[in-house]
């Protein structure tokens, strides 16, 4: 008799189990946004943007710390809003685009506060230099989208402040703050088929593939320092 009923429990359960494995959800270059916020001269705190990132998310709602989060950030779409100040904060004493053109984020652990919030923390790599770096992060929604072709998304918010001399962006310190406040706008689509975007070479501004060793890059010309 106890033998029948665990079976019927097992067979009762076996698709729930089945239906609560992670989902994989591919993120939204055109929804997903990196804002940041750093001090300028003291006198106000400049505003920028880079929008166009990507990577793969396994997430499942019911059970947070089983989440994997991989992203890759195009650092040479940042945009201040100005044409010389973007010249000069991707600029080789600031970030030094041309040799490192994105920025990556894996995540190494998840920490679940609630239903909607949780604390991620993963490896940075920026500027050639990874560090560990920990995200609040709140699910916004995770629901069928209303518009073609209706899949399943999940939105969120994220929140980070970072050192950016941490990272070896120690240039202008006089003009320009330590502290890099991070806010995070995804949105991430439901795709069985998401490719981790490690599993292809990233690229230029012109298409070109850049090697991932660093080492293979030639370092480029001096350039004039342009004041922030």
């Amino acid at each position: 008799m106890i033998q029948r009923l665990t079976l019927a429990l097992l067979l009762c359960t076996a698709p729930w189990a089945a239906r609560a494995a992670p989902d994989t959800y591919r993120l939204d270059p055109v929804h997903t946004r990196v804002l940041f916020a750093v001090e300028h001269a003291g006198f106000s705190h400049a505003l920028g943007t880079v929008s166009g990132s990507e990577g793969v998310l396994v997430f499942d709602p019911q059970d947070w710390r089983t989440a994997t989060l991989s992203v890759s950030v195009p650092i040479q779409r940042l945009d201040l809003g100005d044409d010389k100040w973007n010249t000069a904060t991707l600029a080789r004493n600031l970030l030094d685009a041309e040799r490192f053109p994105q920025a990556r984020f894996v995540s190494t652990r998840v920490e679940p506060i609630d239903d909607t919030h949780a604390n991620v923390t993963g490896q940075l790599t920026l500027h050639g230099v990874t560090a560990e770096v920990t995200l609040a992060v709140t699910l916004n929604a995770l629901k069928r989208h209303p518009l073609p072709p209706f899949r399943r998304t999940a939105g969120f918010s994220a929140t980070a402040t970072l050192s950016r001399s941490a990272f070896g962006v120690s240039g202008w310190p006089s003009m320009i703050g330590d502290a890099v406040e991070l806010r995070i706008e995804a949105e991430a689509v439901r795709d069985r088929n998401a490719a981790d975007p490690a599993d292809t070479p990233p690229v230029d501004a012109t298409g070109t593939p850049v090697p991932r060793d660093d080492s293979q890059i030639p370092s480029p010309p001096p350039v004039e320092e342009t004041t922030p």
